[in-house]
């Protein structure tokens, strides 16, 4: 039986706060539809990302000089994207939910003092739990929901880490990403006399007509919705896990170089047909697929693999790349296991995530756009296996004006049992993979992985 994972040390929670934008502007939408690509989210479970930041110096230091300037950049912030200090609603006489922006509406703000190790909570490798607390919950009822809340947790005379939680309807990875950009941007130039205004390519777009969507797919979706567990079910409530985390649980960070990145494309070149291009996402999905099936030792006759596809420049016509909102399709494939297992598994997943490129390429980012969720149902001799994250995101580049992040961890995909991707901090060129196994697997997982790049 497999030993209960101690609980992480209570927080000694320090204040608890709602932080207002600091003005309204008037030119902001504060209201906004959702569409079809934030339907497709609305009961997922939230998204929470942890960010380790050094800061050898005691509590009183920190509450004078660093917390306030994060507040008050963190309001500044806000008026930027005005819409997102409201709420997620489904009112009666609308046929989708909706965000929306009222005068007085404000974002949780907790302020946490906690004596866990810093060191090891931000280290490679952590009991999964004991980082759940370092994330705040988002106000969610059946009837609505806040859209972001924020959690600043000191660690005395070692660091602090700022948890954030973003509803999962209202904010895709990039959209999450600019706003925590934005608010470190303002936050690292409030010495500047004049208020700090965005840069254009942290300055958020917010019309949603340029979603087009003349066959329906949005109606649909949100009836599908309303049809799940009773008719006319206009519930908020969002899932609380999408699979069960082991009860031993670690969170392993695990990094790839440059140099074994290229070693993934020339093996992946030598063994498939035709002259391919192969990205570094192909081969780093590829490789961890294959490496956390085999460590699972999956008994389904399938795996069923889905990763997000960035459609901002893929619509007809594109769109900015600043559109905040979701903006990501779902690229999906099956596979059967005992080719994964048997075969060099590596080469199998990347044959498939290559075809699916390509037929994205081919058909449109939207071709059977309609079920997109359809994967969710799979049949049961079918396993999940899902990506979270981007290295293109550039998380280790958001710094409030006192340094990178010493990690970034997204504890969200422990309860959706995807595994993430990031840039690597320190290595220019590298990936970083984070993912939740029980100790076993991780043993296993930390073996392969190593062994397979070795015999490259």
């Amino acid at each position: 039986m497999a030993e209960q994972a101690a609980s992480p040390e209570p927080l000694k929670v320090i204040q608890v706060c709602s932080v207002a934008p600091l003005h309204e502007p008037t030119l902001l939408p504060t209201s906004l539809p959702l569409t079809f690509f934030d339907l497709l989210w609305l009961r997922f479970p939230p998204v929470q990302r942890l960010f380790f930041y050094p800061f050898p110096h005691p509590t009183s230091s920190f509450l004078h000089s660093l917390l306030p300037s994060l507040k008050h950049s963190f309001s500044l912030t806000l008026q930027h994207f005005l819409p997102f200090a409201g709420t997620l609603t489904w009112p009666s006489h609308s046929p989708q939910p909706i965000i929306n922006y009222l005068p007085g509406d404000t974002v949780s703000f907790t302020v946490a003092e906690s004596h866990q190790n810093f060191n090891h909570l931000s280290s490679h490798l952590c009991e999964a739990s004991q980082r759940h607390n370092l994330a705040p919950n988002l106000a969610n009822s059946h009837d609505k929901s806040s859209l972001l809340a924020v959690q600043v947790t000191l660690f005395p005379n070692a660091g602090f880490c700022i948890g954030i939680t973003t509803h999962h309807a209202a904010f895709d990875g990039k959209s999450s990403t600019m706003f925590l950009k934005s608010w470190a941007y303002i936050c690292s130039n409030l010495q500047n006399p004049t208020t700090p205004s965005l840069p254009q390519h942290l300055t958020p777009f917010f019309d949603r007509s340029l979603i087009r969507d003349p066959s329906g797919i949005g109606e649909l979706y949100a009836e599908s919705w309303k049809n799940k567990n009773g008719s006319n079910n206009r519930s908020l409530k969002v899932w609380e896990s999408l699979t069960e985390a082991p009860s031993d649980g670690l969170k392993g960070l695990f990094e790839l170089t440059p140099s074994q990145i290229l070693k993934l494309k020339q093996h992946g070149n030598s063994k498939m047909k035709g002259n391919v291009h192969l990205s570094t996402f192909c081969v780093t999905c590829a490789y961890v697929l294959a490496c956390l099936v085999k460590v699972k030792q999956v008994k389904e006759e399938n795996v069923f693999f889905i990763f997000s596809i960035d459609c901002r420049s893929r619509l007809d016509p594109p769109i900015p790349a600043t559109y905040f909102g979701n903006c990501v399709a779902g690229g999906s494939f099956v596979v059967l296991t005992k080719e994964l297992v048997e075969k060099d598994g590596f080469i199998c997943a990347l044959e498939g995530i290559v075809e699916t490129l390509n037929r994205v390429k081919e058909e449109g980012v939207l071709k059977g756009a309609e079920r997109f969720g359809a994967g969710m149902n799979k049949p049961r001799e079918t396993r999940f296996f899902s990506t979270a994250g981007s290295p293109l995101f550039e998380v280790y580049g958001i710094d409030f004006g006192w340094g990178r992040p010493k990690k970034v961890d997204m504890i969200s995909t422990d309860k959706t049992g995807a595994f993430s991707l990031s840039e690597s901090r320190d290595i220019s060129g590298g990936i970083e993979i984070g993912l939740v196994l029980s100790k076993a697997e991780m043993e296993d997982f930390s073996t392969l992985f190593v062994q397979g790049l070795d015999s490259l």
